[in-house]
Parts: C-alpha cells; sequence; structure tokens
C-alpha cells in the first residue's frame, strides 16, 4: 500500500480504455487406481478442484476448466482441448497424488507457462486419528517433485509451484493473483497491435528495433504508422467542434496550469498551444480506433512552420491521457519501452516514460522523469501543464506535462537488445522521496536506490538497458523478473546490497 501525506492532492484516476483479461486453464490431476480403493474420494477431490477455480475466476479472468485427469490416455485426450483454448497460463491442481503420465506429453508440448498448485485441505493431520483417505486427500504436494523432474527431462523448465492452505492462507492467495496479473501481461503482448511511426532521432543507437524481433519475442504484432494517416483526422477537426471543446475541458480539469517560475523557455498555458493540444489528442483517439491500436511508439519532425510539425509537437497532453488510460504512448520512436511500459500497466503499476536526470548529491537520489507522455494515474498531486517555447534537443514547441511521482516504492524496468540481438530486462526497485523538482514542463522525481546512488548507477548502466525505462509504482521486480522468464527473456534485478 502507498501511503500519503495529509494535505496532499491526489489526481483524479483516468478510466481504463479496454478491462484487462487472460485465459487461464485450470486441469486438475489424481491417480485412477484409488478411485476403486477409496469410495468417495474423487468426489471430494472435484469439491477442492471447485473451490480452487473459484479463487482464480475472482481476479477477473476467463476460466477454462479442464476437469481431472488421472492417467496418460486422458492427458493425450486433453492436451489438444488446451492447445485450442488460446491459453495464457495453465494452473495443474495437484488434488492429490498423480503419475507424472497425466503430465508429460503436456510438459513436452504446451509452450504456455504451468504452474503447480499444491493447496492441502489441512494444516496438518490429526495423526491419531488419521487415515489413508485423509492422507490422500491432503497429499497435494507428494506428486510435484515428479512433475518437476520429467518436466526438466521433457526439456522443459520446470514449472513453477504454489504451496499453502487450500484456504485462509494470505500467501498462497497472493500467490494466485500474482499469477493471474502475469497472464493478463502475457494476454495483451500476444495479441497487441504497437504503432510504429516516424524513425529513430538521429544518432541514438540504442533506440534501433527490429519489428520482427519484437513479434519473436512478445508475441505482439507492430503496425507501421504514416503521420499523415493522423493529419487527416486533426484537419477535421476545428477549434469551435464540440469534441475539441470537450477535451479541452476535460485537459483543464484534470491539469492544473500554474504561471512560470525559473524557465525562461516556460510559460503559462497558452490559449494557442491548449486548441493544439486538445486537437492533436482528439485526433490521436480517432486515429488509435482506426488502426485498433494498443500501443504507439513514434518520432517525428517535420518542416519548420509546417502544419505537420504542429501536430506533432501537440501529442504530449493526449499521450499523456491515453497512457493513463493503459495504451502506453513512447516518444523517441522507442518501442521497447513502450513495451515495458505496456507491462508495467497491465500489473497496474502505472508504466511512465523516463530517463535518469541530474543527480542531487545531498539527498542521495536522482531525477528520474522525461519530456513526453507519462502514466499520470501514479501522479503525486494534481498534474501540471506548461507551454513550453521549445523542445530541448528536439525540434518544435507546445504544452509539456509535468508532475511528480508518487512517494513511495518504484520500479524501474529499462528493455535493452544484446550483442545477439535478443532483447534484455533491466529491473530495479527504490523509492519516491519528497523534494522540489525543477519547474521546467517535464515531469521529475526524486528517485533513491540502494546501497547508494553511485554504486546503484554503475551498476545499471553495467547491465546493457537502454537510456530509456518504464517507472511505476511499488516494488515488482521479481513479478517482471518471472514475466521475462516466461517469455524466455533474460532479466535481471539490480542488486541492493
Amino acid at each position: 500500500m502507498h501511503k500519503f501525506k495529509a494535505g496532499h492532492i491526489v489526481a483524479r484516476q483516468i478510466k481504463r480504455r479496454k478491462a484487462l483479461t487472460a485465459n487461464i486453464g485450470i486441469l486438475g490431476v489424481g491417480h485412477c487406481n484409488y478411485w476403486p480403493q477409496f469410495e468417495g474420494l474423487l468426489e471430494k477431490l472435484r469439491k477442492k478442484l471447485d473451490i480452487f477455480e473459484n479463487k482464480v475466476t475472482r481476479h477477473g479472468v476467463n476460466v477454462i476448466g479442464f476437469g481431472m485427469i488421472d492417467c496418460a490416455e486422458h492427458a493425450y485426450a486433453v492436451l489438444p482441448k488446451i492447445k485450442a483454448a488460446d491459453l495464457d497460463l495453465l494452473f495443474i491442481d495437484m488434488a492429490t497424488y498423480a503419475t507424472s503420465s497425466t503430465f508429460g506429453v503436456i510438459a513436452r508440448d504446451l509452450k504456455v507457462p504451468i504452474v503447480l498448485v499444491a493447496l492441502q485441505p489441512l494444516a496438518a493431520m490429526d495423526y491419531a486419528k488419521a487415515s489413508t483417505f485423509v492422507q490422500l486427500f491432503n497429499d497435494d504436494f507428494c506428486a510435484v517433485p515428479e512433475f518437476t523432474g520429467v518436466a526438466i527431462r521433457m526439456g522443459r523448465k520446470a514449472p513453477e509451484v504454489i504451496v499453502g492452505r487450500l484456504e485462509g492462507d494470505s500467501d498462497a492467495d497472493r500467490e494466485i493473483a500474482k499469477w493471474c496479473q502475469i497472464a493478463k501481461v502475457l494476454h495483451d503482448l500476444r495479441h497487441a497491435r504497437i504503432g510504429q511511426m516516424g524513425h529513430v532521432l538521429e544518432s541514438m543507437l540504442d533506440m534501433q528495433t527490429d519489428p520482427t524481433a519484437v513479434t519473436a519475442a512478445f508475441g505482439c504484432h507492430v503496425v507501421q504508422c504514416e503521420i499523415d494517416e493522423i493529419m487527416r483526422y486533426f484537419r477535421t477537426i476545428g477549434r469551435q467542434d464540440a469534441a475539441t471543446k470537450r477535451k479541452k475541458r476535460e485537459i483543464l480539469a484534470f491539469f492544473d496550469t500554474p504561471c512560470p517560475v525559473s524557465d525562461p523557455i516556460t510559460e503559462k498555458l497558452t490559449e494557442k498551444d491548449l486548441d493544439y493540444a486538445a486537437r492533436a489528442a482528439v485526433a490521436l483517439e480517432r486515429f488509435i480506433e482506426a488502426k485498433r491500436l494498443d500501443g504507439f511508439a513514434y518520432y517525428y519532425e517535420a518542416g519548420e512552420g509546417s502544419e505537420t510539425r504542429s501536430l506533432v509537437s501537440s501529442f504530449i497532453v493526449g499521450n499523456s491521457l491515453l497512457t493513463a488510460t493503459g495504451f502506453p504512448m513512447c516518444g523517441e520512436f522507442d518501442i521497447k519501452t513502450c513495451l515495458a511500459m505496456l507491462i508495467m500497466d497491465r500489473l497496474e503499476i502505472g508504466g511512465s516514460f523516463a530517463e535518469f536526470h541530474p543527480i542531487d548529491f545531498n539527498r542521495g537520489s536522482v531525477l528520474v522523469g522525461h519530456d513526453g507522455p507519462h502514466h499520470i494515474n501514479i501522479a503525486e498531486g494534481r498534474p501540471v501543464i506548461r507551454s513550453l517555447k521549445k523542445y530541448h534537443g528536439k525540434p518544435g514547441s507546445g504544452a509539456g506535462v509535468e508532475f511528480k511521482i508518487k512517494e513511495g516504492p518504484i520500479t524501474i524496468l529499462s528493455i535493452g537488445v544484446k550483442a545477439d540481438g535478443k532483447f534484455k530486462m533491466v529491473i530495479a526497485e527504490g523509492e519516491s522521496i519528497e523534494g522540489p523538482v525543477p519547474p521546467t514542463g517535464n515531469t521529475n522525481t526524486h528517485g533513491r536506490f540502494q546501497p547508494d546512488i553511485k554504486t546503484f548507477l554503475k551498476r545499471w548502466v553495467a547491465e546493457g538497458p537502454t537510456h530509456h525505462f518504464a517507472l511505476g509504482i511499488g516494488h515488482k521486480a521479481e513479478t517482471l523478473r518471472t514475466i521475462g522468464d516466461c517469455l524466455g527473456i533474460d532479466a535481471v534485478i539490480i542488486e541492493r546490497n
């Protein structure tokens, strides 16, 4: 949980564009020899399976139950049904001992993540009154070593395992919730259409990304887009159109528009910049609906003084509004960080576009932020819009979004590319701490990382990240590493000690 100081204004939350979901299969396993030996055992095990299914269903996912299998023949019969279900995750409920013949072909042929679930009804048997029936009813863990060993013999990784009580076990319930959230991430990565428009900002060699490699690693499709497609919508939207007026009201209701402070390139939001920002936001929304996009990475300069430059210079406010709805938008053509933002958003921890800014050696922190798109649902207080007379290092001018991240635990995720062309996830946990930020129309927050800021930054860059990263709230490094494991992508967490 995140603690907020008394008197702080919490920004209004923007609703998600699409509900999160995932296809999760549940398969129970047992041993066919037990049923004629112990009357009523199968029925009781099926009730255990029902309890587990109800636990999973509560997390807003689509559950596909495959019943209970108890021999190799049933495993071969159910495998085509599992493959046809388009699963993001398969839970195998280890209801009692089961021979690994019920699992071998599934481990061999199934490519989705598998989690073995060993949740026994009793905290401990009443040994003085125990029976074989009771033992078998609580034998959830018995076959787990056999299953993991066979997975390895099949050339697969050992499945993850949840161990605990069937009911009243908060740790086990949190693990189930975590895996449901991971399934939602994997679902959207597999089905996403990520738009890519323009080109890399010249000389930024770390931004180059092969769209085919993106599909190979993450599953999503990269949609090549043209600025003219957005411009067609922009030209149909006038200053007095109802959609423009609605968007301007939305912007002014959500953002503060203070007077400039110390930076001479900033000024109070001008009417011209507000008009352009509103029209650009409406054009972006219509464009992404028409292209059926789930994220967008772009960089486009256009000619000085052109209508196109005015349009692309006015994306930032609309970007931030869209990012908060679960539609990650990423500047500088950085599709890798767009995917990192999507992953964080689907974990419901935000996902702002960020990089490292000046170090504060007095506080032992580093400013973390960026111009451009941000996940304003994780803002500390009400976000700000300032008009910028120039965008530093880039052509154009317009409205910029400024806010601090909520104080408390944070996680950062950069997706880099190794020499072999494969992706690598670089992950770190830190704290967003109280401290002043420069009033430059860019988002910044003070990030403190262990063991100290110098050591952390040296360790971070040594892992070969892209210079951008996604910034989210909470500590989710292990969950992110698990997602990397599910995708077959190297993932490293920066040491805190």
